[in-house]
């Protein structure tokens, strides 16, 4: 088990746009499983790579293990568009790099991702609800997004004050 340290925001990391993941990258393997370790020890739901200072496309979700037992998933050099029939849900959202601070946040409740697996397969997959929810989160922390950029400038403004930055 290889818990790693989660950057804290405003690390100027979690602002940056994340490189492609390489087909033949070695520690890719190792890499998931850290990912995995650091988000169940961390107690979140998803984690991307940025979280742990690994600048590459790449994240993890199991949104069901803390009622239902463990659906891990892995997501590497994934494409997110919002579902054809798609409507849009405010929900209350946490991240484990602004920890303590929930802020609402306004999303598609349905999602179609495109990703590679951890052992190479393309797919496409369409999400909804939480899963649909924890992938776009975990998908703007990849393009340097956090939840604060989701906010109107005066609510940021005040969360930010709140939160010390």
């Amino acid at each position: 088990m290889s818990v790693r340290d989660i950057l804290l925001w405003p690390d100027p990391r979690l602002s940056q746009v994340c490189a492609p993941v390489a087909d033949d990258d070695p520690g890719l393997a190792q890499l998931i499983e850290d990912l995995f370790d650091t988000m169940y020890a961390a107690m979140g739901r998803g984690l991307a790579a940025p979280q742990i200072g690994v600048m590459q496309r790449i994240f993890v979700v199991d949104v069901t293990w803390k009622e239902a037992g463990r659906t891990p998933m892995a997501f590497i050099n994934p494409g997110v568009a919002v579902a054809p029939d798609a409507g849009r849900v405010v929900g209350d959202e946490q991240c484990l790099s602004i920890p303590g601070l929930p802020m609402q946040v306004e999303r598609p409740d349905q999602v179609l991702v495109h990703y590679r697996t951890p052992d190479g397969r393309d797919v496409t997959r369409h999400f909804g609800g939480n899963e649909a929810r924890c992938i776009q989160h975990e998908m703007d922390h990849l393009e340097g997004r956090v939840i604060f950029d989701h906010q109107p400038q005066d609510r940021r403004a005040r969360l930010e004050a709140a939160y010390g930055g």
